[in-house]
């Protein structure tokens, strides 16, 4: 069991509409400073699909995706005692204080990824989230169409975003 602190901050701005929220980063994404670093994760396909983009490589092109796509993307877990990248060995979970992104950006909803990410921010927080499968090496059950319809639920709030009308009215996290 490692003790891990959360060390990559943030990325989001005053336009960003939506926060996806992973649980922690993995030792994978940890060695490259950067959220969903591992190879085999999803997470950067599954968005670059969604978005009808090529897929962004390196840290600069992914910040960069996000920031276009007014995407605020971090963690729920400052620090927590984990065993490896299993989100299900945590232990002594601390949330990540949220303030400054709700503060400065217009989050229209708040999206986590993982059952452990969804369960954590909600009872650590108080706060409703929406639900998003990982896109994790380890939840390779669930198939790229699945996933990737699982995800759409985004896209109302991304259309708001770039000024087209959406019927979607929800309160932030």
């Amino acid at each position: 069991m490692d003790h891990i602190v959360h060390a990559i901050p943030p990325v989001y701005d005053e336009n960003s509409r939506v926060l996806i929220l992973g649980t922690i980063p993995s030792p994978k994404s940890r060695q490259m400073g950067f959220f969903y670093g591992h190879p085999q994760n999803r997470f950067w396909k599954v968005m670059a699909a969604l978005l009808e983009e090529e897929t962004p490589m390196g840290i600069e092109e992914r910040r960069a995706f996000l920031i276009r796509h007014h995407i605020a993307l971090w963690d729920v877990l400052a620090s927590c005692d984990i065993q490896g990248a299993s989100d299900s060995s945590i232990q002594n979970p601390v949330v990540n204080d949220f303030t400054p992104i709700f503060q400065q950006a217009a989050i229209r909803q708040v999206f986590t990824t993982g059952k452990t990410g969804t369960k954590l921010y909600q009872k650590l927080t108080g706060h409703q989230s929406i639900y998003l499968p990982s896109t994790s090496p380890a939840n390779c059950a669930m198939k790229w169409d699945a996933l990737l319809d699982a995800y759409r639920v985004v896209l109302p709030y991304l259309k708001e975003a770039n000024g087209q009308k959406s019927s979607t009215d929800v309160e932030k996290g």
